[in-house]
């Protein structure tokens, strides 16, 4: 895979914290979160292999949306909200750490999802009805099939929460909106900062992408900051219509923003997509649960079988057949989920 560097609209990273501080912002997690060597699995595959520990961060068993959750709900607290409205699929992490968020301040979560309820909950829905989250079930699809873009979607269920629930304050699926994506500007200078210090040269920076978010959040960040890590989402589930383009819009919406207003082409856009999701999403891989085994036996680390299994099956394929380069060190952004693992029966997961 080509590397692209563009430092045209080049932001020093003082002035990047300056411009990020403008916006108000929780404090729902201790950062930074750890960035560690590998060492077993660095051996296994003959190049150094780094783990960041964004399932660390946050309440309710924590996880990567906690980034987006600190400004989106210190937006909410601004405004005075009592509801905090957000959807998602049945496992869905931002869904979980949204309803920990919120009672964390004071607020009511409700959760909107466009399945049956299931007979059973277990895992994040178990977690979201201890929480006391009010969970809202409409079978009636409504995007997340590629037959709709994450903007329709998006636009469409604010409109039905509005319509049922009154007043409210909604988070997108995922988080993904601008100021979401500013948590993850943030991660891009933890990172960049972390990767200095531990002298990790031009390594390369995978990541599960669902809505696509934190993706395009480390996008606008790394590039504003013209950082030689190279940023690279692995598709999760073909969920949305022109999910490029929407990667794209957000991450020049987020640097707009920030008063750069680099633009990001759909062209450029650092996503693999369509390849490691399996079936579908929400549904293990064969791929992605031998990814978890690997990774748990080599260094007591668990991922999920939703998000992080297939994104790390992608990362470790892609590295095997040549496409990160040759002996580039790469870091895994581990974004949370183990109480997906607790969703699935044993010949599901195994």
């Amino acid at each position: 895979m080509e590397r692209k560097l563009n430092t045209e609209y080049y932001v020093p990273p003082a002035d990047l914290h300056t411009r990020l501080a403008q916006f108000p912002r929780l404090s729902l997690a201790r950062y930074p979160s750890p960035l560690t060597f590998l060492p077993r699995l660095s051996e296994e595959m003959g190049r150094p292999i780094y783990i960041k520990r964004d399932d660390d961060i946050g309440p309710g068993l924590g996880g990567n949306k906690t980034r987006k959750l600190d400004f989106l709900l210190a937006e909410a607290r601004e405004q005075g909200a009592r509801k905090v409205v957000t959807f998602g699929g049945l496992q869905s992490n931002h869904a979980r750490l949204t309803a920990a968020a919120a009672r964390k301040l004071g607020m009511e979560p409700h959760i909107f999802y466009f399945d049956r309820r299931p007979s059973y909950l277990v895992g994040n829905l178990l977690l979201n009805d201890l929480l006391g989250a009010k969970m809202h079930f409409f079978p009636l699809g409504a995007g997340g099939d590629g037959s709709m873009t994450l903007q329709t979607t998006i636009r469409l269920v604010r409109l039905l929460a509005r319509l049922w629930l009154g007043s409210n304050y909604f988070i997108p699926v995922g988080g993904h909106s601008w100021l979401g994506g500013l948590g993850y500007v943030e991660a891009a200078l933890e990172i960049q900062q972390q990767a200095a210090e531990l002298a990790i040269e031009n390594p390369w920076l995978v990541t599960a992408a669902g809505t696509g978010g934190t993706l395009a959040g480390l996008w606008a960040g790394l590039s504003l900051l013209g950082s030689r890590i190279r940023p690279l989402g692995i598709d999760v589930g073909k969920l949305w219509k022109g999910f490029p383009a929407s990667i794209a819009g957000l991450a020049s919406e987020i640097s707009g923003r920030l008063g750069a207003n680099a633009a990001f082409a759909v062209e450029d856009v650092p996503l693999v997509e369509g390849v490691y999701v399996g079936e579908r999403y929400g549904i293990p891989s064969a791929e992605g649960q031998a990814a978890i085994g690997r990774l748990a036996r080599a260094e007591g680390i668990l991922l999920d079988p939703v998000y992080t299994g297939k994104a790390f099956a992608g990362m470790v394929d892609l590295a095997r057949r040549g496409q990160l380069g040759g002996d580039e060190p790469l870091i895994f952004l581990h974004t949370g989920g183990i109480p997906a693992l607790f969703a699935f029966d044993k010949t599901e997961r195994l």
